[in-house]
């Protein structure tokens, strides 16, 4: 007999009405396309996706390489048939960056996790750059054409990775009034949807200590674009465009996302 799954999503995390997003919108002022972007509560950090570097002796290709000469070079050889889309050859129109769009987590041995604080270290370059968000114009020094070096996986865009998920609703547990049974909304923005109907908004709630399965909605291949508190005493915004996740809330909060070992994040006092 087959082994029957069920999806735990309905149960533990039903749809609510769009409307649910309505005082986001309010508290925010914008309509959400690529995520609702709080403002301080009265303070905010930026949680910033993991990136991954391979150890010396796991490492592919020669050095000095990028993304996008490793991928020419193997079209060259006819190791791999190029990408094309209606016709188009996007080889001839796109640069390979090395980075992907949605979910991600720990590649595996022989990669291990790379700090921004670190790569800014060893680069000379800012962690982000004043002014920006942080986002594929950040570490421009590494980058050769827009392509990462084949050493390094850099972020993904738009999701938080799985581990900074877990850790992130982790913490935010501990410092919401009623813990992991502090009741939630977690709203997906249509692009990560796929979705074209803008007028009602998929939004779902549930308690945070649930929080986990929401990375892994069968609909999406991305973290939610905001995860907030049904009292709204913290917002957390992972937009569509961006490599990290604005968490705004109190200041006990926001220091204790500062001072985490695991978790990687910033204030940029620009896009407080």
């Amino acid at each position: 007999m087959s082994e029957t799954h069920t999806n735990p999503m309905p149960a533990l995390w039903p749809q609510a009405p769009s409307g649910a997003t309505d005082r986001l919108a309010e508290l925010c002022g914008e309509d959400g396309l690529t995520g609702f972007m709080p403002p301080a509560m009265p303070d905010a950090a930026w949680v910033l996706n993991a990136m991954y570097e391979y150890e010396p002796e796991h490492q592919q290709g020669p050095a000095g390489v990028s993304h996008h000469e490793y991928r020419q070079a193997r079209l060259a050889d006819g190791s791999i048939r190029p990408s094309t889309a209606r016709d188009v050859d996007l080889e001839a129109v796109s640069v390979a960056t090395g980075g992907g769009l949605g979910r991600a987590r720990h590649p595996g041995p022989g990669r291990r996790r790379l700090r921004w604080a670190e790569l800014a270290r060893r680069t000379g370059d800012p962690v982000v750059p004043d002014g920006l968000m942080p986002s594929y114009r950040c570490f421009p020094s590494v980058k050769k054409k827009g392509s990462w070096p084949l050493t390094v996986i850099p972020p993904t865009e738009g999701s938080l990775d799985r581990e900074t998920w877990v850790q992130l609703t982790s913490l935010l547990a501990e410092f919401s009034a009623e813990g992991p049974d502090t009741r939630c909304l977690a709203y997906y923005s249509p692009l990560v949807l796929g979705a074209t109907d803008f007028d009602n908004l998929r939004v779902h709630t549930g308690r945070l200590g649930d929080a986990e399965i929401l990375y892994d909605h069968s609909e999406a291949d991305f973290s939610p674009s905001n995860l907030w508190a049904e009292d709204r005493s913290w917002v957390l915004c992972t937009d569509y465009d961006l490599w990290a996740t604005k968490v705004a809330g109190p200041p006990a909060l926001i220091d204790a996302l500062l001072n985490d070992s695991w978790t990687e994040a910033v204030r940029l006092p620009w896009a407080h």
